[in-house]
């Protein structure tokens, strides 16, 4: 499982021309899933990701975390997180878990994300065209993965 994590002012998602989530300051989160993931991986990544401390204090030092300054998420799955560009230039993607699987995944992400106290949860479509816009604020971008991670 892998997480891209973007610290953000604010971010959206739109399919279709009409804005299906959208949040203020807080992370814009893209979620890739292959076929090892499970629950647990899932639990341990979101975890992570609630608890990572990379918000300013008031002294500028990146010491609080996503709860301490109120901030939202933004969940978008991209199975193109787990393409393989070792052979020619045209990526790979059989790394990527099966749509069925990958959507279950992203589903239990969002309803764990949601358990947190005080945390608003959006989300982009799962298999959508989804068009992303966020302001990175830093930039600040941190990439999880359940291989270095867990």
């Amino acid at each position: 499982m892998k997480f891209v994590i973007q610290r953000v002012t604010k971010a959206s998602v739109t399919v279709d021309g009409k804005t299906i989530g959208e949040i203020g300051k807080g992370f814009l989160v893209l979620i890739g899933i292959c076929e090892d993931d499970t629950e647990q991986i899932a639990d341990k990544m979101v975890d992570k990701m609630i608890k990572l401390r990379i918000f300013d204090d008031a002294e500028g030092k990146t010491n609080l975390s996503l709860s301490d300054v109120g901030g939202d998420l933004l969940l978008v799955s991209q199975f193109t997180l787990y393409a393989d560009c070792k052979k020619g230039n045209r990526p790979s993607f059989l790394k990527a878990g099966n749509p069925e699987f990958a959507n279950k995944m992203y589903e239990y992400i969002i309803a764990k994300a949601k358990t947190y106290e005080n945390m608003k949860v959006e989300r982009g479509e799962f298999g959508g065209d989804m068009k992303v816009e966020l302001l990175n604020d830093g930039p600040f971008t941190i990439i999880l993965d359940s291989n270095e991670v867990i």
